[in-house]
């Protein structure tokens, strides 16, 4: 399997400093960090499993957005939006609902509707496809993956394919084992097209020679984009407010605060105010906090100095 990352803040090497991983959580949310390792772990597993035949894409920046989407799994029989967390816990997923259960069964909302997350970021996914005239023969499977072993998860037809840490290998299988939709060389100019949508050139290299009288399958296949792709096309904004479950068939609604490596959630709302810094009024306090707590710091230990010459 072939990995494609670009996830943000990290260097060459894929490593995050210190300051990096500041910045990443004061933008991301204080959860970024553990789920970019829930990403590792998963990826590991599914390079163990999935040989030729699959790209996969992690934390592609939509282009002109704040949009992040975590996992992108192209395979020769489709493609999956991945979404990684690191719950730990008894949840139930029943339809677009995800819940908290407790030692009696109750169940309630849970804090974050993983499921909705995963929905909307798929379907988000797909417009940012059409948009670009990248024209695939069936829908983005939404799937959510709990890589800790600690959370257990009941299943009622859920919106999204939950896949539980001990399952991972059972869907690596089931989806190298899916019936083939493209070739190869179709399989590596998608994943190109998805990263960098830009129109191909005249003299661009195709999969393979149509008939003079043909249209050439690259051209069949992704269409030519007309426009550069703005994220406003997608009829979202962003919003950290946080909301119940919704249908899955309805529009979206108020996205929950984000705590992962995927931008806040789509939402169709207000535009948001504008930000100092590019920074919420939350971001500065947790900052100017932080520079408070050093600052008294690095004064206890003049003052230590001080006193004991």
């Amino acid at each position: 399997m072939k990995l494609i990352d670009k996830t943000p803040l990290q260097d060459d090497k894929g490593n995050i400093s210190f300051v990096a991983r500041v910045q990443g959580t004061l933008k991301y949310g204080l959860n970024w960090s553990a789920e970019l390792e829930a990403q590792k772990t998963v990826i590991a597993q599914l390079d163990r499993q999935l040989e030729k035949g699959f790209i996969l894409i992690r934390n592609f920046t939509l282009p002109n957005s704040e949009i992040v989407i975590p996992l992108v799994l192209v395979g020769l029989g489709g493609i999956w939006v991945i979404y990684v967390t690191n719950v730990k816990g008894h949840f139930e997923a029943k339809g677009d609902q995800w819940n908290t259960l407790d030692n009696g069964g109750k169940s309630q909302p849970a804090g974050i509707n993983l499921i909705s997350r995963v929905s909307q970021l798929t379907s988000v996914f797909q417009k940012y496809l059409k948009i670009k005239r990248i024209d695939v023969p069936g829908p983005v499977e939404p799937i959510l993956i709990t890589a800790d072993p600690g959370a257990h998860v009941t299943s009622m037809r859920p919106a999204a394919r939950v896949v539980m840490s001990d399952a991972i290998k059972q869907f690596a299988a089931s989806i190298a084992q899916a019936r083939p939709i493209w070739s190869p060389e179709y399989i590596h100019l998608l994943a190109d097209r998805i990263i960098d949508p830009a129109p191909p050139s005249d003299d661009a290299p195709i999969p393979a020679a149509p008939p003079p009288a043909a249209q050439s399958p690259e051209r069949e296949f992704f269409g030519t984009p007309s426009q550069e792709f703005n994220a406003n096309d997608l009829g979202f904004s962003f919003e950290e407010n946080p909301v119940e479950p919704v249908q899955q068939e309805k529009a979206a609604q108020p996205g929950l605060r984000e705590t992962s490596p995927a931008r806040p959630l789509p939402s169709r709302a207000p535009a948001a105010p504008k930000k100092m810094l590019g920074m919420s009024n939350g971001q500065i306090m947790v900052l100017a906090g932080m520079f408070l707590f050093w600052c008294c710091i690095v004064t206890g230990f003049g003052a230590f100095i001080y006193l004991t010459q």
